[in-house]
């Protein structure tokens, strides 16, 4: 802009989220107690904490993570920690619109994307992104969910420059911060197969450093993966005949291997840029709650798979995910057709993203049968039909060392 080192669609970003957040901060706050109770009772302040934490407190369903960084607004008087905790989440949604806009950059380096019309396809899909990230970071102001998507965020980032054991460890972090950021995993398989081992043991290595503690400590921590909710009028589930009044014991194991299943067909598909949309679609449709804020982990989905899963200039998925979800919740009255709702979208965007023809990019695997990282999957050649820009490459494009396998 000018002589300034920001970018237009950025500065009108910062402007839309500043908007939003002056209207969901007048209500804000609705679940920070729990990251507040959470955080004392880990530090001991409160007793029956420390590493007792979970075998008495099984409705935390919140890692040792997020509690970890609510601390670091616990110095300041209550209501100015909790604003300033919105005000960072909401800085860091921000922060994972450039962090995506610079990973589809690095993506398509090099194949002739008119890099215009990236950011203009960006700033479409971030102005949809938005609003539900104020939902989950200043309405109601959950931290896990928040730091869960901004580390799964940064292993995507880390997945296009191929930096293994950057992966593997966001990833940890984002499973340290909320349990069920295990649906992301399948994002390791995209890496080169040598790849594998040494970015799952970092996963592993930091998920036992921050979890075993409570389980070896007090056995009864694994109640707390048992812990059940109401399953409400307008959840999915309802579709599906599970008409218990709290949450069906075999929902929460069907909904990780739903979230798993799909991310793992997706990259087999070399379509891994779908792993965060289809681990939200898994969670939607098969969670017994219904709140607004689960959808940020939707619209994530969406946003990264309209910036570097396809090369539309207009990111209609991201749309039809706020228009269907969040204003469904607002001007639907029925319960059932919102879930029906729902469960459409879900099934439908799940379909697309794994079914539907993309003959413009390759299939993620190299003549011989082994996955190519997403850095080193060279995009067919498009033609002047296509919607942006094209320059026939003289040569195949040199992929350089920005991406270079490894650390």
């Amino acid at each position: 802009m000018g002589r300034w080192p920001v970018r237009w669609h950025h500065a009108l970003l910062t402007l839309w989220t500043i908007c939003w957040f002056c209207i969901a901060g007048r209500h804000g706050g609705v679940s920070w107690h729990y990251l507040k109770q959470g955080e004392q009772l880990l530090f001991g302040q409160v007793g029956g904490g420390g590493l007792a934490l979970y075998a008495n407190h099984p409705e935390l369903q919140i890692g040792p993570v997020s509690f970890l960084t609510a601390g670091l607004f616990a110095p300041f008087p209550a209501g100015i920690g909790e604003r300033l905790a919105e005000a960072t989440m909401s800085g860091l949604g921000m922060y994972m619109l450039v962090l995506i806009g610079r990973a589809a950059a690095d993506h398509y380096l090099g194949t002739g994307v008119n890099h215009k019309r990236l950011q203009q396809r960006v700033l479409i899909a971030g102005l949809a992104f938005i609003p539900m990230w104020v939902e989950v970071s200043v309405r109601f102001a959950h931290l896990d969910d928040v730091m869960a998507l901004f580390f799964t965020t940064l292993a995507v980032r880390a997945l296009v420059r191929g930096r293994t054991v950057a992966v593997g460890v966001f990833l940890a972090l984002a499973v340290d911060s909320k349990p069920w950021a295990v649906a992301f995993l399948p994002l390791l398989l995209a890496l080169p197969r040598p790849n594998w081992l040494r970015a799952g043991a970092w996963v592993v290595g930091l998920v036992a450093v921050a979890w075993l503690p409570f389980y070896l400590t007090h056995i009864n921590t694994v109640a707390a993966a048992h812990f059940t909710i109401p399953n409400q009028p307008a959840s999915s589930l309802r579709w599906f005949g599970a008409n218990d009044p709290v949450t069906p014991w075999w929902d929460r194991p069907a909904q990780m291997a739903l979230g798993l299943g799909l991310g793992a067909l997706a990259v087999y598909r070399g379509r891994w840029a779908a792993v965060v949309l289809l681990a939200a679609d898994a969670r939607i449709v098969l969670d017994p709650s219904v709140y607004t804020y689960y959808n940020a982990s939707v619209l994530l989905g969406t946003l990264i798979w309209d910036a570097i899963g396809q090369r539309r200039l207009v990111p209609w998925v991201s749309w039809i995910a706020l228009i269907s979800l969040y204003g469904s919740a607002l001007i639907v009255p029925s319960d059932s057709t919102r879930g029906l709702i729902r469960l459409a979208f879900a099934v439908g965007s799940a379909a697309y993203a794994l079914l539907w023809p993309d003959r413009r990019t390759r299939r993620g695997r190299d003549g011989r049968g082994g996955r190519r990282s997403p850095a080193a999957v060279i995009p067919a050649q498009r033609g002047p039909a296509d919607d942006e820009t094209w320059t026939p490459p003289e040569q195949p494009p040199n992929p350089g060392p920005l991406y270079a396998t490894g650390t």
